[in-house]
């Protein structure tokens, strides 16, 4: 899906994720509590969450302690977010991740994708992980889809247009060739954190 028709479609369906929220919170919750006995995010202050839609997850972080910066390219989103996150202090800000993010490098202790990178091409995902590589200090987190597909799932994402069919086989092997290390926990049935190591 070219970028501005991808815009058009989030913009068209944010007041649906919107009416989701506080189900992707408490999905957001059980999955930070699931990935506890093998990734503890506690000890990491900062995080960037990348494509943070209505800002479910950014909720989440911080009320977890974390400081908390969301980035989204579709200003519906972000105002949504915003609604959302008035009570827990989150930094939101449209940008897009296929383009120079307005941070330094290694500004962020965590940065963290969850269900964006399955959406793009591949030479955009490349754009994405070097992004993600550069202003990450300490992981790189991809919460995204794993090989078990299910027929609703094709039938939403062949709707959105993104690379889905693609990314399901070649995530691991994708992320390897642009991180020193990369590490997979399935979270749920077909779903899983693809933990990555950013280059130093």
């Amino acid at each position: 899906m070219d970028d501005v028709r991808s815009l058009r479609v989030f913009s068209w369906i944010a007041p649906v994720y919107g009416l989701f929220y506080q189900r992707q919170k408490r999905h957001y919750e059980s999955v930070l509590d699931a990935v506890l006995p093998q990734i503890d995010l506690s000890p990491y202050r900062s995080v960037l969450d990348v494509g943070c839609g209505t800002g479910a997850l950014c909720a989440v972080l911080s009320q977890r302690g974390h400081t908390v910066t969301g980035i989204d390219p579709v200003r519906k989103m972000l105002a949504i977010a915003a609604s959302h996150t008035l009570e827990n202090p989150v930094g939101l800000v449209r940008a897009s991740v296929l383009e120079r993010l307005p941070f330094d490098d290694k500004s962020f202790d965590v940065v963290i994708a969850s269900y964006v990178a399955h959406g793009l091409k591949e030479d955009d995902r490349k754009v994405m992980y070097a992004e993600m590589d550069r202003i990450a200090r300490y992981l790189v987190v991809f919460h995204d889809y794993n090989h078990r597909r299910a027929i609703i799932t094709d039938l939403v994402e062949w709707f959105e247009g993104g690379d889905y069919f693609n990314f399901v086989k070649k995530a691991r092997p994708e992320m390897k060739a642009h991180f020193r290390d990369v590490r997979v926990i399935d979270v749920s049935k077909r779903a899983a954190w693809y933990i990555c190591v950013p280059n130093e």
